[in-house]
């Protein structure tokens, strides 16, 4: 039956895209889960249209590029989470950028993990209005120092505030970023609006009010009870938005989107990356969080419009993914596509309103680059990838395996041997994936003296390894790991640059453990000796314009060197002009 109201509706329906982290397809309780309960995703689930074969990344960040762009993540550049490959290439157009241009206003709250420095914040890329935790999780490297989840400070900023401001909240991080949410929503009733709600639970450490978990602890099918209250309380606040959109009469006439951002994180038990659930429940798939298999990117996707007619709880079984959500949004809001920006994804709206009887879809390719904890190279063909149709996974990590998806949803028995017509095929398909990300995966650079943000606070999180991953969180950088890397700049501005190396966030008021510091950029060396009991030194140099690798060495007593995880770096001086000079944040 079509639904021909799925339409732009008059005036321009509002948008709220809810996506949690780390919660896999079995943890919902209207997924079958026995123990979880999570009754206002379920009756969201009862009033949506479901796609029940919907498919992201098996890891955070490349999801957020594909949402974000509607592009598969390598070719975005933001393939990986950490490693300088967590930024979008500056050209990529974002689904904020297509929405403030079409007149909505724009928010983001919560996880961002697509770059902490410009032009890659979310505030450079079409968000209007943000209140964002910097890296990939609350209490990293570059989040603010002492963060855990409770009472934390987040970064505010938007138009007319691009540098950004640090703002302390009371409450619980889920608690908060929801009510933000609906800040926003309230300031912008009267007009269209586009939300991402971007959460950064349940994703660990597993923190939550202990009321939360007290409901799953002592059950022995329970592998982690914080991970499931977690999950709990975002299905409290699920139910607290869903009932103040109706109170402000906004929830008529607003797509509300849930999903998450790759298979579960400590839903169930596993023996390894790719087993099938040891305890708890996986809604019968192998795999987990960073699998590429299916229990590793399977997961729920609910859209609701009450006024476009999504409602009714109906299923779509048609292979979908992230790639699809930006043309999908767009197409449902009346929103062109920029002529030039020719999105990988497709969008679902034939399958929403029932007028397409062919899907154009055949194929879907997803590559976890480089593998789990970044143990290959990244630019490697078939690596670490799987080709899905809606009756195949092949899957190419540890030789070669088919499975037959309809038959065998928990991808026990490799049928490779039986269809090699079928393998030929897959093999076929992945092959213009390929080579059209492999062109993109260069990398994505850093500014410096960009007046969006002077000084800019570098991470060792986003050195450029090949292969591994730097020091990306406090357990690792207390050992003072002596390694080092390149971060990946762009002098925007001619002039002179200071640098100011540490070892720790400058309200940690912690010492440098160094004799020696040197940085190395553009040809040029600097040296200076380490005062003991120094929080930090800083050193100047001249700089052109370009684009350049920036190293820092923090040497020991023995000459051992180790890099300055935190660096900042400010313009001061341009074409013979001192810059203001800017008091430091603490971080």
């Amino acid at each position: 039956m079509a639904l021909s109201s799925v339409l732009p509706a008059s005036p321009s329906p509002n948008v709220i895209l809810v996506m949690t982290d780390d919660q896999g397809y079995g943890d919902l309780s209207c997924h079958g889960n026995p123990v979880l309960k999570t009754p206002h995703l379920d009756r969201m689930h009862a009033d949506a249209v479901r796609f029940t074969d919907f498919h992201v990344s098996p890891f955070c960040t490349p999801t957020r590029a594909a949402l974000m762009t509607g592009n598969h993540p390598g070719s975005t550049g933001a393939y990986r989470t950490s490693s300088g490959r967590t930024m979008m290439h500056p050209d990529e157009k974002t689904i904020a950028d297509l929405f403030a241009g079409a007149g909505y206003a724009t928010g983001m709250v919560g996880k961002w993990h697509l770059g902490d420095n410009a032009p890659h914040r979310p505030q450079d890329r079409g968000f209007q209005e943000v209140l964002w935790h910097r890296c990939g999780g609350i209490g990293q490297a570059s989040d603010y120092w002492g963060n855990d989840y409770f009472d934390d400070t987040y970064e505010r900023a938007g138009v007319g505030n691009m540098q950004g401001r640090f703002q302390k909240f009371e409450g619980y991080c889920t608690d908060v970023w929801f009510r933000e949410g609906l800040r926003f929503v309230e300031k912008n009733k009267d007009k269209p609006f586009f939300l991402y709600l971007a959460l950064n639970a349940p994703h660990g450490p597993y923190r939550v009010p202990p009321e939360w978990a007290q409901p799953y602890e002592d059950r022995a099918e329970v592998s982690n009870a914080n991970f499931l209250g977690m999950v709990a309380n975002i299905d409290h606040n699920m139910g607290i938005l869903r009932k103040r959109l109706a109170e402000l009469a906004v929830a008529d006439n607003t797509i509300l989107v849930f999903m998450t951002d790759n298979g579960t994180s400590a839903g169930a038990s596993f023996d390894g990356l790719d087993s099938e659930a040891v305890s708890g429940f996986n809604a019968g798939m192998r795999g987990r969080k960073s699998s590429i298999y299916d229990g590793g990117h399977r997961v729920p996707f609910f859209i609701h419009w009450p006024r476009g007619e999504l409602t009714g709880g109906r299923d779509i079984d048609t292979l979908s993914a992230h790639i699809d959500v930006l043309p999908t949004l767009a197409d449902l809001c009346g929103i062109p596509v920029p002529e030039g920006y020719d999105p990988d994804g497709i969008s679902l709206k034939p399958l929403l309103d029932g007028t397409k009887d062919r899907w154009p879809r055949k194929y879907h390719v997803i590559q976890y680059h480089g593998g789990a904890g970044a143990s290959a190279l990244p630019a490697q063909p078939l690596a670490h990838s799987v080709v899905l149709t809606e009756r195949w996974r092949l899957v190419n990590q540890n030789g070669q395996h088919l499975y037959d998806i309809k038959a065998d949803p928990a991808q026990r028995q490799d049928v490779s041997g039986d269809h090699p017509e079928v393998v030929r095929r897959l093999r076929e398909a992945y092959r213009p994936f390929w080579n059209q990300v492999s062109l993109r995966m260069r990398p994505v650079r850093i500014h410096l003296g960009n007046p969006d943000q002077n000084p800019t606070s570098l991470c060792s999180q986003d050195w450029y390894l090949e292969k591994g991953n730097p020091p990306w969180n406090f357990r690792t950088i207390r050992k003072l790991p002596k390694v080092t890397g390149p971060w990946m700049v762009e002098v925007r501005q001619a002039g002179r640059y200071a640098f100011t190396l540490r070892q720790w966030p400058s309200a940690a008021e912690k010492p440098l453990v160094a004799a020696r510091a040197k940085i190395a950029i553009a040809g040029k060396e600097k040296e200076i000796t380490v005062s003991p009991g120094s929080e930090n030194v800083s050193l100047e140099l001249d700089l052109s314009l370009g684009s350049f690798e920036l190293q820092t060495f923090l040497y020991d007593k023995d000459g051992e060197a180790g890099g300055a995880y935190f660096t900042d770096v400010e313009l001061v001086e341009n074409n013979g002009s001192r810059q203001g000079t800017k008091k430091k944040r603490k971080e």
